[in-house]
């Protein structure tokens, strides 16, 4: 199990239970069965985070820093944003 947040909450095994029950009287949703989440585990993004060191240049890491907690995850979401909007071209 990947590792969460502080502060994170996690359902007692009774609401899980509670809303387990919940989705299943649902007539629009149902839960997934294992094959299904095999089929989507590899598009998931949950937990799917690798740790890696890199350099920045002291302003662009100074100014991420500024922005207080989170900054890394914004600097993620900056790189997704680019890689959208670019094609993948091999270096070698």
């Amino acid at each position: 199990m990947p590792t969460l947040k502080p502060g994170t909450i996690m359902p007692t095994p009774e609401e899980d239970a509670e809303i387990l029950a919940g989705v299943v009287n649902d007539p629009d949703s149902r839960p997934l069965t294992d094959e299904e989440w095999r089929d989507v585990l590899p598009y998931a993004r949950i937990g799917l985070k690798v740790p890696v060191t890199m350099r920045l240049d002291a302003d662009i890491a100074s100014y991420f820093r500024a922005s207080g907690r989170g900054w890394q995850t914004r600097i993620n979401e900056i790189l997704r944003e680019w890689v959208g909007a670019h094609e993948l071209v091999e270096h070698r």
